[in-house]
C-alpha cells in the first residue's frame, strides 16, 4: 500500500463506530497487513502480548482500553517486558475517545489527540508498511488526503465524462483542477468573504442528484472571471456574485466544466469541508501533476521536495552568505541598498521543476531575507 491508501484506510477505521476488541486488528489492516498475519495475531500464535493487547513482533505494541485510561494504559506499554522483548518500534493506546502513542526508537513528539482526529498523523506510523520516507510524509499529511481525495474526484468525473481524459482535453481537465484548488484554498484563507463559501453555495445551488453540479460550478467560474462593474451586463446570477473578480487569467477562457455523479458531487463537497488552512499551498502545483498523470498517482506525495531538504540546497548555496551580509549592513542604508542590487541580480533555475515548489520556496525566503 501506498501512503494514500493507508490514509484513507486510517480515515475509514476512524469514522467507523469504534470497536474495542476489533481496532488493533483493523488498525493494522489499514497499513498493509495481510489476512493470514492478522488470522496469527488473534489466534495468539505470533501475538507476544504480555497484558492483553496484540504486540506484533519489531512493530508496534497496541491495547486499548476503558474510557479515561489511556495514558495509564501507554504507561503499561512502555513498561511491559515484551515490549522491549518483541522489539516494538511503537505502543499505542486508545479508548475510542482519545489516541496516544510513541514512537519507541526515536526522539519524534509523542501523539495526543481526540481519536477522530488521528488519522492526521497516519505518517507518525508509516514505518509499519516499510515506508522509509517518513519526515516527508509526516510533515505534509494533510497535503496527501487531500490530493488523496482530489485522485478520487479525478477518477470518478472521467468514469462518467471520459472525452476529458483524452489527449485533446486533458489541459481542460487540469485547468478546471486548478480552479477547484483555488477555490478551496480561497474559502479558508479569506480570500473569500466567508469561510466555506464556494462548498457551501454548490452544496445549497446545486441538486442532490447531481444533475446541474456542472452548471452551478461554471456560472461561479464565470463569475470569477467578470469584473464588478460589468457583472449586471454579463447576466451573472445573483446567487454569484457575491463572489470576488479573480485576475491572473485563471478563470478566463472556457468556462466547460464536467458533469458530476452523485459520488462526484459528494466527492467534491468532502474535499472543500477539509481544512485547507492546514494544506501546503507551496503544492499547488504538485498536486495537480499528481492527479493529473497517471504514472504519479502510485506515489502521490512522493514527488514533492519538502521545505527542509530545500533549504539544504539554497542555504549552502547563497542565503547563507546573503544572511550574513545583511547581519554586517545593520541600518547603514548605503549596504542595504548595495545587497538589495545584489539580490535582484539572484537567478534560480530548477531543470527538474516538477511542482515548481523549489521555485516557490527560492522566491519565499529570498524575499524573507530581504525584508
Amino acid at each position: 500500500m501506498n501512503a494514500v491508501e493507508i490514509e484513507e484506510a486510517i480515515s475509514a477505521l476512524a469514522e467507523a463506530p469504534f470497536d474495542l476488541e476489533e481496532f488493533p486488528y483493523a488498525f493494522l489492516e489499514a497499513f498493509g497487513n495481510k489476512a493470514t498475519t492478522i488470522k496469527r495475531l488473534r489466534s495468539g500464535a505470533s501475538n507476544k502480548s504480555d497484558i492483553g493487547g496484540v504486540l506484533q513482533t519489531s512493530n508496534i505494541h497496541i491495547k486499548t482500553c476503558a474510557p479515561g485510561q489511556v495514558s495509564q494504559t501507554l504507561a503499561t506499554l512502555r513498561n511491559s517486558p515484551a515490549t522491549k522483548r518483541g522489539k516494538a518500534k511503537f505502543i499505542l493506546a486508545t479508548d475510542g475517545q482519545t489516541l496516544e502513542a510513541e514512537d519507541l526508537v526515536s526522539d519524534i513528539a509523542p501523539i495526543v489527540c481526540e481519536y477522530p482526529d488521528f488519522p492526521d498523523h497516519f505518517g507518525f506510523f508509516l514505518p509499519l508498511a516499510g515506508i522509509s520516507t517518513v519526515m516527508q510524509i509526516r510533515e505534509s499529511a494533510f497535503d496527501i488526503k487531500a490530493t488523496g481525495r482530489l485522485n478520487r474526484l479525478y477518477v470518478e468525473l472521467l468514469k462518467d465524462n471520459p472525452e476529458w481524459g483524452s489527449t485533446a482535453r486533458r489541459h481542460d481537465m487540469n485547468h478546471f483542477m486548478a480552479r477547484l484548488i483555488f477555490c478551496f484554498f480561497a474559502e479558508d484563507t479569506d480570500i473569500f468573504a466567508k469561510a466555506d463559501l464556494f462548498t457551501s453555495t454548490i452544496d445549497k445551488m446545486s441538486d442532490k442528484d447531481s444533475a446541474n453540479t456542472h452548471e452551478v460550478i461554471s456560472e461561479l467560474f464565470r463569475t470569477m472571471n467578470t469584473k464588478s462593474e460589468d457583472r449586471t451586463a454579463a447576466g451573472i446570477a445573483r446567487w454569484a456574485n457575491v463572489f470576488p473578480y479573480v485576475n491572473g487569467g485563471l478563470f478566463s477562457g472556457s468556462t466547460d466544466v464536467p458533469r458530476f455523479s452523485k459520488i462526484a458531487r459528494s466527492y467534491l463537497l468532502h474535499i472543500g469541508n477539509l481544512d485547507w488552512t492546514k494544506i501546503n499551498p507551496d503544492i499547488f502545483g504538485s498536486m495537480i501533476q499528481a492527479v493529473a498523470d497517471d504514472e504519479e498517482r502510485g506515489a502521490l506525495g512522493m514527488h514533492y521536495t519538502s521545505v527542509p531538504n530545500i533549504l539544504k540546497v539554497l542555504n549552502p548555496l547563497f542565503l547563507d552568505d546573503l544572511r550574513e551580509k545583511l547581519q554586517e549592513a545593520g541600518d547603514n542604508p548605503r549596504k542595504l541598498l548595495n545587497l538589495r542590487s545584489r539580490m535582484s541580480k539572484i537567478r534560480v533555475f530548477d531543470p527538474a521543476c516538477g511542482s515548481g515548489n523549489f521555485l516557490v520556496i527560492a522566491y519565499k525566503v529570498s524575499i524573507g531575507t530581504q525584508c
